[in-house]
């Protein structure tokens, strides 16, 4: 019998291992499968609120319709009438707000350009062939509070007003600044970032001012004969409808 030489005895060897280690490891306990993975909990985004604090500045304009009331003292007595008075309104807007919690408050001032008047002169007055009233501006001095829901906002305001009355008596126009005051309520929406759009209510009363004359031949003389002094007061009161558009600078 040939002896076995070296090579044919590494070469057998070799094979046996080829063959018999994966057997050999297919013998052997596998490892456990590793466990499952918890699911991961949805967590909902929260959206940030919107913040209503910072200054702003913007336009408004819209609709007034009011009351002129004309009160004449003569001899023989007091008489009054009325006139109704309406025109359109535009104007600037200069404000700022301070937000804590839901809650905001603020200042907001504004002018406004006023056509507001009876239009055509009326004969109205007892006293005299005629009587018209109007206003030409206005400048409103607010304070402002409010409850946010988000992007809305819900405020009532409320503060002085000034403004010039006009009057047309017997032909001769006379124009004084009153001062008054004025209170509403409003809503306003943050369509985007930094601008913001509302509509508001606004009664504004300008208080009375005082215009004197003398009775003319067109009215009744057993009434205020002509030629006789007599004085007059008027008061003046408003009501604005208006919207607005405000840009903010946020603070």
């Amino acid at each position: 019998m040939k002896a076995f030489s070296l090579k044919t005895i590494f070469g057998t060897a070799s094979l046996a291992l080829a063959f018999g280690v994966p057997a050999l490891a297919a013998d052997l306990p596998q490892p456990p499968p590793p466990p499952p993975q918890a699911p991961v909990a949805y967590v909902p985004v929260a959206l940030p609120v919107y913040n209503w604090s910072g200054i702003y500045v913007g336009i408004n304009g819209g609709w007034g319709w009011g009351n002129g009331k004309w009160t004449a003292n003569t001899a023989a007595g007091v008489f009054s009438a009325n006139a109704n008075d309406n025109g359109g309104i535009v104007g600037a807007t200069l404000g700022g707000n301070y937000q804590i919690g839901a809650f905001v408050f603020g200042v907001e001032g504004d002018w406004d350009y006023s056509a507001i008047n009876t239009g055509t002169t009326s004969t109205i007055c007892v006293v005299s062939s005629n009587c018209q009233t109007g206003n030409n501006w206005l400048f409103t001095l607010r304070g402002r509070a409010g409850w946010a829901v988000d992007r809305v906002l819900f405020y009532g305001t409320g503060g002085g007003a000034f403004g010039n009355m006009q009057t047309v008596l017997n032909g001769a126009t006379t124009t004084r600044t009153q001062t008054g005051w004025t209170a509403g309520v409003g809503a306003e929406w943050a369509f985007a970032q930094n601008w913001t759009a509302k509509i508001e209510y606004l009664y504004v009363n300008l208080g009375n001012g005082a215009v004197s004359g003398t009775c003319p031949l067109t009215v009744n003389q057993a009434v205020c004969p002509v030629g006789t002094p007599f004085s007059v007061s008027v008061g003046l009161t408003e009501n604005l409808l208006r919207a607005g558009v405000n840009f903010k600078f946020n603070l």
